[in-house]
């Protein structure tokens, strides 16, 4: 059975060989660098205990250096699984989620005619440089000048001109032989819509030879030398050989400088990606005159684990970068991501080399930031969000771009990301400020203790809830109760998403449950409670070992629900109330010099209100109540009052 011209190389290009070999060894983590596709384990193929058999996911192929074995994913599922040739293929293009071919017996004759149209693009190629050195090509090879390329990058890049005539090129490989339905297949000339003599697609500009992964010249693209042009820049249309959407210009030096160590850098054109690797960032590509595809970014992933997307510093380059971050989401995984670099005012890379050198490339590029981070800016930019239903409509936002998330531990970690970001938007807390139930005066530097004795918690207790101490163990353990019966009831996680992403927990076993029940509520149906102990691991293990979680009677499956969701509801208004109340008390600390006395007085009795008020719970028939949490607040606004907050106190003069 013969395959249709480029099915093995798209196959090759959508499977992993690290992913296909890792299955059948154990990887060296000492000798292996993953980041860089370089494995190294023991051969599969002859008994050894070193690790001979090297693996170079980038380039797609296997070697040992024991028995000589070597090949490609293809060759490796043969001869690991005893399969024949096309069985192989059939077995990872079910992986790939791509459908074989019907049988086509004239695979053979396009397959040849690939290769004629190849050698076609070849005689353009050196047409066009022939031309570059003419007469009529004087305004290109100034304007090429003015950018900067010298004779040797012109070389290099094979840059060449069409002249402005109807049939240059035509003529010229007719000449030399060449049938000119081969010309139009190729894409180098065109037929009028009615009827006569074909005509050469390019005239009058300047020409860049677009190469496939195998360096075979497959399209060109040109730049037009007339100002008036309809097209400053023009593609080849699809071809046999060329598919815009599945291709990047300077595919193969990219891949040769990413697996030596170089980022990839995605831009706009061909000259940001001439200027970058002209000035020592070799790994640069460029999408051929069409926004990123998905195909293209799978052979961005198949260069580098995390591309750099270099944007145009305008709001057109934004706006193309959240297209891309838009399209990768659902695609990205753990180890295959993206960063964004913003450009300085609205320059572009070629640009800013020229203006300011490659160091100053350089150094927004070490600026990129993740892809969540350059979605969660899009969100917020520009908004005020001072109502709740403002913040809801955030929060409605940031849940949709999850459940676009295909990996489930990505999107909690997304999650994740998303609530630290969202805690130090809504809250503006540090972290530092007023420690309840500590004596002491505060400063600028923050709350100081002075004296007792040692805090550190001793070796038994070091890391348990108890070490939280008098700063709020009682919130920790509330909180642990509440996480807890969320895990007992998973059909309750939807219905209080909104105070769970409220929730912040101080803990980081408590933070990476919350992140397992959050990622929980966008599941439909909602998960068992044995896969959320799963994902939940030790975290949860260790939640359940707490005495007052163990035997509390809403974590037993037979409660009726409507019991648990007023427990829930209860314990959440007391929990969340109280941290409100702690946030203003260090707020009133912070603020004693700069608040007027009588507004400092009617914020304390404020305070004082809603303490009395968390105090006796929800509702008078609450049978939750704050605890030793009261009294801890009590002391502290106590604190407050005894050293007589509003009253101004007298500066003591500084020296003259």
């Amino acid at each position: 059975m013969s395959l249709p011209p480029g099915f093995l190389e798209e196959l090759r290009s959508r499977v992993s060989i690290a992913q296909v070999v890792g299955r059948a060894v154990t990887w060296d983590l000492r000798k292996s660098n993953q980041g860089k596709g370089d494995l190294w384990a023991p051969c599969p193929f002859h008994h050894e205990k070193t690790a001979s058999f090297h693996v170079d996911d980038r380039k797609g192929y296997y070697y040992c250096f024991g028995c000589q074995a070597k090949g490609d994913a293809l060759k490796f599922i043969q001869e690991t699984q005893n399969l024949g040739f096309m069985e192989a293929v059939e077995t990872l293009a079910r992986e790939a989620g791509m459908t074989m071919p019907a049988r086509d017996p004239g695979q053979r004759q396009r397959d040849d005619r690939r290769t004629t149209l190849v050698e076609v693009m070849e005689k353009a190629v050196r047409f066009y440089r022939m031309q570059l050195n003419g007469a009529q090509a004087a305004e290109a090879r100034a304007y090429l000048d003015r950018r900067g390329l010298s004779a040797q990058q012109r070389e290099r890049w094979e840059i060449g001109f069409a002249p402005d005539q109807r049939q240059a090129l035509f003529q010229h490989l007719t000449q030399a032989g060449i049938a000119p339905e081969l010309i139009i297949e190729a894409g180098l000339c065109a037929t009028p819509d009615g009827g006569g003599a074909p005509y050469d697609r390019f005239r009058g500009r300047i020409m860049f030879p677009i190469r496939d992964g195998r360096e075979r010249c497959i399209a060109f693209g040109g730049r037009s030398m007339d100002p008036n042009a309809r097209a400053k820049y023009l593609n080849s249309p699809e071809t046999p050989l060329f598919h815009k959407g599945n291709a990047l210009f300077n595919h193969a030096p990219a891949r040769n400088a990413t697996g030596k160590g170089q980022p990839l850098i995605v831009a706009e054109g061909y000259m940001d990606v001439i200027a970058l690797v002209n000035a020592g960032f070799e790994g640069a590509v460029a999408p051929l005159g069409t926004a990123v595809t998905e195909d293209q970014l799978r052979l961005m992933w198949r260069l580098h684990e995390e591309p750099v997307i270099a944007l145009d510093g305008d709001t057109a380059g934004l706006r193309a970068g959240l297209r891309v971050a838009d399209l990768a989401l659902p695609l990205v995984t753990a180890g295959q991501g993206l960063r964004f670099a913003l450009l300085p005012g609205g320059q572009d890379p070629d640009d800013l080399i020229k203006a300011q050198g490659a160091g100053a490339m350089k150094a927004v590029l070490d600026r990129a930031v993740p892809m969540a981070r350059l979605l969660w800016d899009r969100e917020i930019q520009g908004q005020v969000f001072d109502s709740p239903e403002r913040r809801a409509a955030l929060d409605r936002r940031l849940r949709e771009m999850l459940n676009r998330i295909t990996d489930p531990n990505l999107r909690e970690h997304y999650a994740e990301d998303f609530r630290q970001q969202r805690r130090t938007l809504f809250s503006g807390d540090s972290g530092g400020g007023f420690r309840p139930g500590r004596k002491g005066s505060w400063d600028k530097k923050g709350w100081d203790k002075k004296g007792g004795g040692s805090t550190a918690p001793l070796p038994g207790t070091r890391g348990s809830l108890l070490a939280a101490g008098a700063e709020g163990a009682d919130e920790d353990l509330r909180e642990a109760l509440i996480l807890a019966t969320l895990f007992a009831h998973p059909v309750l996680i939807t219905d209080f998403d909104g105070p769970l992403v409220d929730l912040e927990p101080r803990r980081e076993d408590h933070r990476r449950l919350q992140a397992v029940l959050l990622a929980a509520a966008h599941e439909d149906p909602a998960p068992s409670r044995e896969v959320l102990a799963e994902r939940a691991g030790e975290a949860l293990a260790t939640l359940h070992a707490l005495p007052h979680v163990a035997i509390a009677p809403m974590l037993r499956p037979e409660v009726a629900p409507d019991f648990v969701r007023n427990c829930l509801t209860e314990d959440f208004q007391v929990l969340l109330s109280r941290r409100a109340l702690k946030r203003e008390l260090n707020e009133l600390a912070a603020e004693i010099e700069d608040i007027p006395d009588d507004t400092l007085t009617w914020r304390l009795g404020q305070t004082a209100a809603a303490l009395d008020r968390a105090g006796r719970g929800a509702s008078n028939e609450s049978t939750t109540d704050l605890g030793e949490d009261r009294a801890e607040l009590a002391a502290q606004l106590q604190s407050l009052i005894d050293a007589q907050v509003w009253v101004k106190k007298k500066r003591r003069p500084g020296p003259p």
